[in-house]
């Protein structure tokens, strides 16, 4: 007997949203631990972890949107309250409440043939689920690799 877990949009959307909040809590204990002088070292670690996990969210929440036909509003306002603390979780949850969230991937094999480049490209990677990971996984090191040698957008003095 084999136990087998379906990440739907829904389950898929919430872990991201929820790890995002998780992290904006350890970014902002960091930056408190740096503002009272107990250390510094730990904005490096947390901010981090937070950067790959917004650049996560970022990826997957633009993936929902296309399988569940959101409309730009939605989908541009589930990207922006990523930079706002803790905003995450009380979208999923609304959104959830209102039926956004349902239902299962419509692209993947057996499913809606797909219409546009982007729909295309999400049938892809649902039909190749192992090799668009592996691919997805790359590419948000390599962002996120950038990032980090660019460092901070403002120089702290």
């Amino acid at each position: 007997m084999s136990l087998r877990v379906a990440v739907t949009p829904r389950v898929l959307f919430r872990i991201f949203a929820t790890a995002e909040v998780v992290t904006w809590a350890g970014l902002i204990a960091a930056l408190i631990l740096r503002a009272t002088g107990v250390t510094a070292e730990a904005v490096s670690i947390a901010g981090g972890i937070h950067g790959f996990v917004f650049l996560s969210y970022c990826a997957v929440t633009v993936f929902v949107w296309i399988n569940q036909k959101w409309s730009a509003g939605l989908g541009i306002l589930a990207l922006a309250l990523s930079i706002i603390p803790f905003a995450t979780l009380p979208l999923e949850l609304t959104i959830d409440k209102q039926g956004k969230l349902a239902g299962g991937w419509r692209l993947a094999k057996g499913g809606d043939e797909p219409v546009g480049f982007f729909e295309h490209i999400q049938a892809w990677v649902l039909r190749r689920p192992i090799l668009a990971i592996c691919l997805v996984v790359v590419l948000l090191a390599v962002v996120f690799s950038v990032l980090l040698i660019l460092g901070p957008p403002v120089q702290l003095s």
